[in-house]
Formats: structure tokens, sequence, C-alpha cells
């Protein structure tokens, strides 16, 4: 361990100042998601006209359904499809994916650290 001024307390310092913008720019920049449709989707409707929730003439998304997680809470961008949530949605995203990299970090440092001699 270091001491005061030391590498660890910058290092954690580092990474509490990167935890803390990361999760202001994923409350903030969510509500900057646009609801239209993204390139793929645009790419995909080339070809057809929507016409009310329907789409008609000759293009690959006539043939898309919907995807098994398209009811799930976090779902367009929203938390339950509330829009006025989207942040919540954003903060609740970086707070998964960082849970679910902390974990695999542990688990893949124990399973190197058992195969070390």
């Amino acid at each position: 361990m270091s001491g005061p001024g030391g590498a660890r307390p910058r290092a954690r310092r580092f990474w509490v100042v990167s935890a803390l913008v990361t999760l202001v720019l994923g409350g903030a920049v969510s509500y900057m998601a646009d609801s239209d449709p993204d390139g793929l989707e645009t790419v995909l409707r080339h070809g057809c006209a929507e016409v009310g929730d329907e789409l008609r003439g000759e293009c690959a998304a006539r043939h898309a359904r919907e995807h098994d997680l398209a009811a799930s809470p976090f779902a367009d961008y929203a938390v339950g499809g509330d829009s006025a949530l989207t942040g919540v949605a954003g903060v609740l995203g970086v707070l998964i994916t960082l849970a679910v990299t902390v974990l695999l970090v542990r688990v893949l440092t124990r399973a190197g650290r058992r195969r070390a001699p």
C-alpha cells in the first residue's frame, strides 16, 4: 500500500471521477437519443412507405418483428415506456454495465490467479 499522496489514492480518485462523469453523461446525453429511426432502420425501409403503423411497398423492414426484449422495462431509451425517465434509463444502463464489467474482471482475475504457479 502506498502512503499519503501515493499512487493508490490517485488511482481511486481517477476511477471515482471517471464513474461520476460517466453517470452524468449517461443521464444527460440519454435525452438526446432520437425517437426517429436510426441509420439501419432507415436503410431497411428504403422502398416502403409508412401508412399509419403499416409499411407498404417492397423493403426488408416489412419482414421485421419486435425483438424479444421490446417489452422489457428499459426498451426504447426509457424506464417502463415513460420517456420522461430517459435519463434514469441512461444512468441505470451505466450502472448495470459497470456492475457486469466489475464482476467479469473479478472472475477473470481469480481464474488467472488459480492458474498461476
